[in-house]
């Protein structure tokens, strides 16, 4: 059975920088595609960054240049991170795990992709 738990979300300043992470049991990265979501108040979830089992990584727009996903495979960890935060960027962030190998990074973007999904971490930042 695959479980993500994600940590260390809370509460920064406008151009701070945070690190969450996502523990996975249950299955590897080798041949795992992961992805990190994300859902403010009021609005849609929406793709925040993947990284497939092969190491191809893909970022929203909103996130390019400011946010880095990557994988500690030894200890299973999945990890974001986020820096110069804007206010904006205040969601609750969910991780979540893409069993199958085959699917296109056009995919990746989309929730229905995923086959597990983290509890969620809040993370919210003040101006």
């Amino acid at each position: 059975q695959v479980q993500l738990v994600e940590s260390g979300g809370g509460l920064v300043q406008a151009g701070d920088s945070l690190r969450i992470s996502c523990t996975m049991s249950g299955r590897t990265f080798r041949n795992t595609n992961m992805g990190w979501f994300r859902q403010a108040p009021g609005k849609e979830r929406e793709f925040v960054a993947a990284v497939q089992w092969s190491g191809g990584i893909y970022y929203a727009d909103s996130v390019q240049g400011r946010f880095t996903i990557f994988r500690d495979k030894t200890n299973n960890v999945l990890y974001l991170q986020m820096n110069n935060l804007k206010p904006e960027d205040t969601a609750v962030y969910f991780c979540a795990a893409d069993a199958d190998q085959g699917s296109f990074a056009w995919r990746l973007r989309a929730e229905a992709t995923y086959d597990h999904w983290g509890q969620g971490t809040q993370v919210t930042v003040a101006s």
